[in-house]
C-alpha cells in the first residue's frame, strides 16, 4: 500500500495493489476471552485487569503501518509516500451485540476516555499530522467488525474536509475576530429550530445545509479548540456521553446506518512556521454524524454537490420528537 497524492484537489488517497484478504476465523477477535486474535493492547480500562470494559489494539488489518518515516517522493509531477501512520480499534464494550446507543451513560464515557487518551497520545508523535476517530455503524456503513467498535487513525495529511473547515475558520477569524462554530452555536441556540437537544455545556443540531437527512452535530457550547484536551473531566466526558447517547438512539430510528467522525485540531507539535497562528481562537471541535438512509446511501460519496430531500428544521423535529 502507497499514499498518493491527487494534485488537483490536494486529496491524499490509499492505494493498495491488491484487495486484502478476508479475516479467516469463526470467532469474533474483539469478544473477551480471544484477546489472542488481536495484536498486542494499547489502552484498557479498568487499567491491569483482565476483566476490561473497554480496551484499543491494533487494527487487524490497517490501513497504515506505523514503522519507519513518510519515505516522500516524486514520479514526474506527481507525489507520493508510504502509507504511514496509526490505524486503531477502540473494543467499546465486551458485549458482542451492545452498540454504542444502547450502553450506559458511565460506560459511554469510558469510551470516550479511550478516544481522549489515544488521540493524546497519538498527537505526540511528531510524524502524525492529524488524528481521525470514526466509526461505521451498519453494513450500508461499510462496518467490517459485528462487534461494536470505533476506529482511530493517525496520518502525516491533515484530511481534506478538516482542511476546508480550518481555512474557513482561519478565514472568518480573520474577518471577524470570532469562531465561525462558535457563532454557529450562539445562532442555533437562538433560532432554536435545528435544534435536536442540549444540555449545559453541550448542543447538538442539523446544520443548516447538511449533506443527508438527519446529519447531526455536536459542539460544545463553549469555545475548544482540541476534542482531547476538552474532554479529560470525568463530569464533561459523563455529560457528552449522556448526549451522544441520546442523538444515537434518535438516529437509529430514522437510519439504520451512520458514520461518526470527530473533528479535532491538528497536531501542534508538527506546525510549521506561519500555520495555525489562530487556531485556538478560531477552531471549535466537535462530531459529525452522517445518518445513511437505504435509497440515500451512495448520494454523498459520488459526487460533490450535494442533494438532501428533507428540510435539516424539519428532520430536527422530527428527532427531537423520537422517545
Amino acid at each position: 500500500m502507497e499514499l498518493r497524492k491527487d494534485p488537483i484537489t490536494q486529496s491524499w488517497v490509499i492505494q493498495e495493489e491488491e484487495k486484502s484478504a478476508a479475516l479467516e476465523t469463526d470467532k469474533c477477535p474483539l469478544c473477551p476471552g480471544h484477546e489472542a486474535l488481536c495484536p498486542q493492547t494499547l489502552y484498557i480500562q479498568p487499567l491491569g485487569q483482565s476483566n476490561w470494559q473497554v480496551r484499543v489494539v491494533p487494527h487487524l488489518r490497517p490501513l497504515y503501518r506505523i514503522e519507519g518515516d513518510a519515505q516522500r517522493e516524486a514520479e514526474g509531477i506527481y507525489d507520493k509516500m508510504r502509507n504511514l501512520g496509526a490505524h486503531e480499534i477502540v473494543v467499546e464494550h465486551p458485549n458482542h451485540n451492545l452498540p454504542l446507543s444502547r450502553q450506559s451513560e458511565e460506560h459511554v464515557a469510558q469510551v470516550l476516555q479511550a478516544y481522549v487518551a489515544r488521540c493524546a497520545d497519538l498527537k505526540r508523535d511528531h510524524r502524525f499530522r492529524y488524528i481521525t476517530v470514526f466509526r461505521n455503524q451498519g453494513m450500508l456503513a461499510g462496518q467490517d467488525l459485528s462487534h461494536p467498535h470505533s476506529e482511530i487513525t493517525a496520518t502525516p495529511f491533515i484530511p481534506r474536509r478538516v482542511g476546508y473547515e480550518l481555512r474557513s475558520c482561519k478565514r472568518y477569524f480573520e474577518m471577524k475576530e470570532r469562531c465561525l462554530l462558535c457563532d454557529i452555536v450562539r445562532q442555533e441556540l437562538s433560532q432554536q429550530v435545528r435544534v435536536v437537544e442540549r444540555n449545559d455545556w453541550f448542543v447538538a443540531f442539523c446544520p443548516f445545509a447538511p449533506r443527508v437527512p438527519y446529519e447531526t452535530w455536536i459542539l460544545p457550547i463553549e469555545h475548544h479548540v482540541s476534542f482531547e484536551e476538552d474532554l479529560v473531566n470525568w463530569d464533561r466526558q459523563l455529560l457528552f456521553a449522556r448526549l451522544l447517547r441520546s442523538i444515537l438512539h434518535r438516529l437509529e430510528s430514522v437510519a439504520p446506518a451512520y458514520h461518526l467522525v470527530v473533528h479535532t485540531s491538528p497536531n501542534f507539535a508538527v506546525k510549521t512556521d506561519g500555520d495555525w497562528q489562530s487556531l485556538a481562537e478560531d477552531y471549535h471541535w466537535h462530531f459529525e454524524i452522517m445518518p445513511i438512509l437505504p435509497s440515500k446511501s451512495k448520494s454523498y460519496s459520488l459526487k460533490e454537490v450535494y442533494y438532501n430531500s428533507l428540510l435539516p428544521e424539519m428532520a430536527a423535529g422530527e428527532l427531537r420528537n423520537v422517545v
